[in-house]
């Protein structure tokens, strides 16, 4: 009998210590977790551009898509068109050339000789009257600001570029001429061509030399802010 209530002692501190170690296995396991905060307002602002902002760079885009330039030119011996494209490259531009349906040679520009064709044209304005390969530049309408560059003859805009002036409407646009020469100033180049034009709002020019260098060309591009 002895043994007996021993071994049921025995039985007994088992299933209590099996009891225990159960309970203490139900015990709930930390779990690492994930935030899923949604970011601040202020980190929100920065990551994304503010309205502001947006709308200056849509501003600045569509002011640059309005402001279109052209640069119109006529040149009879090169020089002329050097620095036309000069100021093209330097602005960024398109270009386009006033084109005698017949061409000037070297003999015509020789100004010394008093039966050239330049000095015969001098004498006798209504020879004057040049035709052109064409008058009609493409999309003409789009062009805000025009650049028109010539040489200087006796003190004028080497006529040629009369009928180009003449054929086309230049109401809206701001017109900027340039003009080369070996020694002569602007004159009244300018002023006497915004007075045979349709329009237009006609700036002071700008003279070059006829060896004007890119440097010159480009510092004044620069100061028209296009």
């Amino acid at each position: 009998m002895k043994i007996g209530k021993k071994f049921f002692a025995l039985v007994l501190s088992v299933i209590l210590l099996l009891s225990l170690t159960a309970c203490g296995s139900t015990r709930p396991t930390t779990v690492a977790t994930v935030s899923t905060t949604a970011p601040t307002t202020a980190a929100t602002e920065a990551a994304q551009p503010s309205e502001e902002n947006t709308e200056a760079t849509e501003t600045t885009e569509t002011e640059a898509a309005a402001n279109k330039t052209l640069v119109v030119y006529y040149s009879a011996s090169g020089n002329t068109r050097r620095v036309a494209e000069a100021i093209a490259q330097a602005a960024n531009t398109d270009l386009f050339e006033i084109v005698p349906t017949e061409v000037y040679t070297n003999e015509d520009l020789n100004w010394t000789n008093p039966n050239s064709r330049v000095s015969r044209e001098h004498d006798d304005e209504s020879l004057r009257d040049v035709p052109l390969t064409t008058t009609e530049v493409p999309d003409w309408d789009s062009y805000d600001t025009v650049l028109l560059g010539y040489p200087i003859w006796w003190g004028i805009a080497a006529w040629p570029v009369n009928n180009f002036v003449k054929a086309n409407d230049f109401t809206g646009k701001t017109v900027i001429p340039f003009a080369t020469s070996s020694s002569s100033g602007m004159g009244q180049s300018g002023s006497l061509l915004a007075e045979m034009a349709n329009g237009g709002d006609w700036q002071q020019g700008q003279r070059f030399s006829s060896g004007a260098s890119e440097a010159d060309v480009q510092a004044w591009v620069n100061g028209l802010g296009l």
